[in-house]
């Protein structure tokens, strides 16, 4: 069993940057592939990043490359999101899910997070 719990979301204006940051119970932190996701209002859950558990080999939704980049710590058991060049597009409640195999970018994780609100004003 592994909990998440995400935090720093918030109300940024649009061209800003925020940093999510998940943290994960459990001594296995490194052994999960880890995502993010983003579900806005109206709108179907959608990825938008993911990292093995290495911190190797990263993934990113076309919406967000460039702009956010998805990191870990295993030594802390966190996982995070830096979000730079925020658009009003962006505003969703952001997600943080762990996986042990499987491809990382569909919606097929074992754990999730409850979520963290990003609103971002144009």
């Amino acid at each position: 069993q592994v909990q998440l719990v995400e935090s720093g979301g918030g109300l940024v204006q649009a061209g800003g940057s925020l940093r999510l940051s998940c943290a994960a119970s459990g001594r296995t932190f490194s052994s999960y592939v880890m995502g993010w996701f983003r579900q806005a209002p109206g709108k179907e859950r959608e990825f938008v990043a993911a990292i093995t558990g290495s911190g190797r080999t990263t993934y990113y939704a076309d919406s967000v490359k460039g702009r956010f980049t998805i990191s870990r710590d295993n030594a802390k058991n966190t996982v995070y999101l830096q979000m730079n060049s925020l658009k009003s597009e962006d505003t969703a409640v952001y997600y943080c899910a762990a996986r042990t195999y499987g491809n990382p970018t569909n919606g097929e994780y074992l754990y999730w997070g409850q979520g963290t609100q990003v609103t971002v004003s144009s």
